[in-house]
């Protein structure tokens, strides 16, 4: 059974700095393209960035470069979202999510997504 778990969200002040983690099972990250999206409630969801299955290629939205970075840890088949200097704006639930082919910054490139993680920045 593929599965994503993720966690490492919570509350926040704006300018601190935060890692959440995404655990793979029943696939194996380190052959996937993969990537993270967040949503907030009623809005459609928004790419954040993506991982090619080697680690070589990254890029993100240009609302988070510069902040957040994507790594995978293949030894623990997990995925990392590494955010710093948190603005309140990055308040969403965050889901990682892999790869399946098409748009890469789309939704419709993407399935077996998680639960989410909900990240709260405080002013």
């Amino acid at each position: 059974q593929v599965q994503l778990v993720e966690s490492g969200g919570g509350l926040v002040q704006a300018g601190d700095s935060l890692r959440l983690s995404c655990a793979a099972s029943g696939r194996t990250v380190s052959i996937y393209n993969m990537g993270w999206f967040r949503q907030a409630p009623g809005n459609e969801p928004e790419f954040v960035g993506y991982i090619s299955w080697s680690g070589g290629v990254t890029y993100y939205a240009d609302s988070v470069k510069g902040r957040f970075t994507i790594l995978k840890d293949n030894a623990n088949n997990t995925l990392y979202l590494q955010i710093i200097s948190h603005q309140p704006e990055d308040t969403d639930l965050y889901y990682c999510e892999y790869y399946s082919g098409g748009n890469r910054v789309a939704r419709t490139g993407y399935d077996d997504w998680g639960q989410g993680n909900q990240v709260t920045v405080s002013p």
